[in-house]
């Protein structure tokens, strides 16, 4: 066992309680931390690591409980500097329709949107290699830039407001922010950075998993501990979870995904720069540019969802009557009571969409419930038949029913849980 190994396994969930802050989010919380970038993936995210050595640092000697105590109070509330995030949830090819699915969810697609509207944008860090600039002053006050060829996209939190602005476009969104609550809402206070995704990971942390310290590094200059997270049980897609922690400040520096089967990283998120210097105030300053078009977050919000479209229920085959497809506000109702079935890194949430045929289309049929239907593994089993739709990370499965089952689980164990759960 190497120096700096550990059997860890832990005591981490009480080492500091890193996944039991309060649940309680403001509005703001959907623009400050790109949760829509993850997912569920996010709660189970792993990364065996590409970090950067330069010479590993002799550090003093620390179990896995302890590293996470110190994640876990630390209390660095200021930092700014410059974040590499790489994605491959290994997507299917989609023959160009992404792009025009993408560019309709920006709001080019000119039915209305903004192209500066954070909720499309945050998406883009999905796929693909990013570079971000990032700073942060405590829990109301934090700036994301995502850098272009020759653009900019900058989301500014600035006490009750929060900016969004696309230099391509010049188009500017402007919503408001709840005040805080404090500790509640202290995964929003850096964005876009290692510390949100490594705190959402240690949240899996129990006797299912095996927790360990493995070695050092140095990253942005700084050095490191790696502390590495691996699931126990068989069945999860997560291979491990590596987290480079600031030596000093207890900071998350680097985050990387490594799948169980194997490959590149699905997802690696750290820091070529980090300065924990306050940043000057006017990097939170924001005025809209002269001419530049404005979208108010309220102009969005009323726009109707997909399913409000139709109204009632249309005929199916054979003249058969099917159900109307919900609302988003009847789906997010819907959600707020999924259910969880299995436990640990096998854990698979399921929901019901009121709908019928087992595609997340809501359209009935068509070309388009084919194009998807393609893409997928048809599956048979106890709970009837259905659909999965797989990456390397997160796998779901639409039954005929109109039932969901999604996790970070192999394609067998998500039939499994759909069979216990029917």
């Amino acid at each position: 066992m190497a120096p700096y190994e550990s059997d860890d396994t832990t005591t981490a969930r009480g080492a500091g309680e890193p996944g039991e802050r309060g649940t309680r989010r403001s509005r703001a919380a959907r623009y400050v931390v790109p949760v829509t970038v993850m997912g569920v993936a996010a709660a189970t995210i792993g990364l065996v690591p590409a970090l950067a050595d330069s010479g590993d640092p002799d550090l003093p000697k620390i179990t896995a409980a302890q590293l996470i105590e110190k994640i876990a109070q630390s209390d660095v509330e200021q930092l700014s500097g410059t974040v590499k995030i790489t994605t491959d949830l290994g997507l299917p090819d989609l023959g160009g329709l992404e792009d025009s699915l993408a560019s309709d969810a920006m709001g080019r697609g000119g039915d209305g949107g903004s192209s500066a509207d954070p909720t499309a944008r945050l998406t883009e860090l999905a796929s693909g290699t990013h570079t971000l600039r990032v700073a942060a002053d405590g829990p109301d006050r934090q700036k994301v830039s995502l850098l272009g060829d020759a653009s900019e996209y900058s989301l500014i939190h600035n006490g009750k407001d929060v900016w969004g602005y696309d230099s391509e476009s010049d188009e500017v969104f402007h919503g408001t922010a709840e005040e805080s609550a404090g500790d509640e809402d202290r995964e929003r206070r850096h964005p876009a950075t290692p510390k949100g995704f490594a705190e959402e990971a240690l949240k899996s942390v129990d006797d299912t998993t095996s927790v360990t310290v493995d070695g050092t590094a140095q990253v942005a200059g700084r050095d490191a501990y790696k502390l590495v997270v691996k699931p126990r049980q068989s069945g999860s897609t997560v291979g491990a979870i590596s987290i480079a922690v600031d030596h000093e400040t207890g900071t998350p520096l680097k985050f990387t995904l490594t799948p169980a089967s194997g490959g590149a990283a699905v997802v690696d998120i750290g820091f070529t720069k980090v300065d924990f210097a306050r940043p000057a105030p006017s990097t939170f300053d924001f005025t809209p540019p002269k001419g530049a078009k404005v979208t108010e977050e309220g102009e969005l919000d009323g726009e109707k969802g997909r399913g409000e479209k139709d109204g009632g229920a249309k005929g199916g085959e054979h003249g058969k009557p099917e159900r109307a497809p919900k609302s988003e506000e009847d789906l997010a109702k819907d959600l707020d009571g999924l259910k969880v079935l299995g436990e640990g890194w096998n854990s698979v949430a399921t929901f019901d969409t009121g709908g019928e045929g087992g595609l997340p289309t809501g359209s009935g049929g068509g070309d388009l419930e084919g194009f998807l239907g393609s893409l997928g593994d048809r599956v048979k089993g106890e709970f009837g038949t259905g659909t999965v739709f797989s990456t390397r990370l997160v796998n779901a499965l639409f039954t005929e029913d109109g039932k969901v089952y999604v996790g970070a689980v192999t394609q067998d164990a998500l039939v499994k849980a759909a069979n216990e759960g029917k």
